[in-house]
């Protein structure tokens, strides 16, 4: 184990870009050390943030993921699943081949990441994982049916781990509305912008905010679910 290290560790899946380097960004700035787990390495990063190339869809990728972790820094504190993409795609048209590409990342690689790093967190009666949701859950939608299924089991997955780990494991859902990111031009498929929603966007340090404001509650008090959008947004 690296000598000389934080003793607060936060790892954030989906960390290269957007929310997740946001999130990243925070958290270094708060003192804590940072690893980001991407299939792409940031364009510049700062001193106390890691890079470890990770597709959470791939199960071997966590799994070295957690042995490079745990032997070069320690077990994480802090746990942000952050990994996903967006799809829109009509259900009488759309390609399943795509679908579970979606849910490989958004769903899987969630679940695989909660079994390699959560146990050694119930075993010390200590932790915190953060679930990056969105507005989508629960919230079917024409074009959205894939993304809002992945983002509604993403919340039901929260929530069976909170009771699974009570009272030593808090967990916190964080679902953003339109976010000033990349998010749109980067999905599997569709082609909407944040202009073309026309209801503004909130910039991705706002949801770093509320993952901080999360994971600083006293002790015994759990923050379980924020909801932060752009005013105008309608949905």
């Amino acid at each position: 184990m690296i000598e000389n290290q934080s003793s607060r560790i936060a790892l954030i899946t989906g960390g290269s870009s957007g929310i997740g380097f946001a999130i990243a960004k925070k958290l270094e700035q708060e003192g804590l050390k940072v690893i980001v787990a991407d299939i792409a390495k940031p364009q510049s990063i700062p001193q106390g943030i890691v890079f470890k190339t990770c597709n959470v869809s791939v199960g071997n990728d966590i799994n070295e993921l957690y042995a490079w972790t745990v032997k070069n820094f320690g077990h994480p504190e802090y746990l942000i699943l952050n990994a996903g993409r967006g799809i829109q795609e009509k259900l009488t048209e759309g390609d399943p081949e795509k679908w579970k590409e979606i849910l490989d990342t958004n769903l899987l690689g969630a679940l695989r990441t909660i079994r390699a790093f959560t146990p050694n967190m119930l075993s010390k009666k200590k932790g915190n994982v953060v679930f990056i949701s969105s507005v989508a859950a629960n919230q079917p939608h024409p074009y959205g049916g894939v993304y809002a299924a992945s983002k509604t089991a993403l919340e039901v997955i929260a929530e069976t781990l909170r009771l699974e780990t009570l009272p030593h494991i808090n967990v916190t859902v964080i679902s953003p509305g339109i976010v000033d990111t990349a998010f749109f031009k980067h999905q599997v498929s569709g082609h909407n912008t944040v202009e073309q929603m026309g209801m503004g966007a909130i910039d991705p340090d706002e949801i770093a905010e509320d993952v901080w404001y999360a994971l600083n509650k006293k002790q015994g008090t759990s923050i379980n679910k924020i909801i932060t959008r752009p005013t105008l947004q309608n949905f």
